[in-house]
């Protein structure tokens, strides 16, 4: 059994005002998406301006943190939040959704594309790329927040939660961590130029982020709140499946669009 490394959510105290690891990797994780993003306009496969990326950037970062913190509500803990609506703004205290995140993103690139009259599927190609940055770094933070805890295991790396009782459980975060941030990113980084056809890039991102989610959460202590849903799945997996079915579409058709 492993000890839980018990870091203090709060990385910095400058009297009332408290920099907080969950906000920061947040911030890190944009930086670092763009900073790839821009990566990619240098070496020729995105096709957009640095002043469009900056505005594009915007953009997702109002997607992610409207998108997040709404599909955390409405997925996950719509009574609570009817009952304390005031609570809606306190993302510092965690409660994000990555589903959220993701439809707020998608409709957000959206509507930038328009307006700029950029290809949407390429740009969302390009952007999938460097999602998995961002989402390894928010599983970190949830590790250290000490929530999103995993089932009860007897394996040797379990460890005893804070509030979760004595017994030893999964660190699901860090499973999350590694398969959403380090593998994804990886896989997707290494055939940024192979997958040419709009949509590709996209449809196996959702397709490797559902399947790794769906595996994880097998091992993941379901919502309180939620509980096992139809066929005793966790919303995690409902929706996972929703994106498995999105992604092997994209990919299915992708060869049709091409590049």
């Amino acid at each position: 059994m492993l000890t839980y490394p018990r870091i203090d959510p709060v990385l910095i105290h400058f009297g009332p005002v408290r920099i907080r690891w969950y906000g920061l990797m947040y911030l890190l994780g944009f930086l670092l998406g763009y900073l790839l993003l821009r990566k990619q306009i240098r070496e020729g496969g995105f096709r957009i301006t640095l002043d469009q990326l900056g505005g594009l950037t915007t953009a997702l970062i109002l997607g992610v943190i409207l998108g997040g913190r709404l599909g955390y509500v409405l997925f996950y803990d719509f009574s609570t939040y009817l009952h304390h609506p005031l609570q809606i703004l306190a993302i510092w205290n965690g409660g994000m959704s990555f589903h959220g995140g993701l439809i707020g993103t998608l409709v957000a690139g959206a509507i930038f594309c328009r307006r700029e009259a950029l290809s949407y599927l390429h740009v969302a190609d390009r952007v999938a790329v460097v999602v998995p940055v961002g989402l390894g770094l928010g599983r970190i933070a949830n590790f250290i927040n000490n929530e999103l805890v995993g089932r009860v295991t007897d394996l040797p790396w379990g460890m005893v939660f804070p509030g979760y009782g004595d017994l030893p459980r999964h660190p699901s975060q860090l499973y999350e961590a590694f398969l959403e941030g380090a593998v994804l990113f990886t896989v997707l980084w290494l055939l940024r130029r192979r997958l040419a056809a709009r949509g590709a890039l996209l449809g196996l991102f959702l397709v490797l982020y559902a399947t790794f989610r769906i595996a994880v959460e097998f091992v993941r202590q379901p919502d309180p709140q939620l509980g096992f849903l139809l066929f005793g799945a966790t919303m995690g997996q409902l929706l996972s499946s929703v994106m498995l079915a999105a992604g092997a579409w994209l990919l299915a058709t992708a060869r049709r669009r091409g590049a």
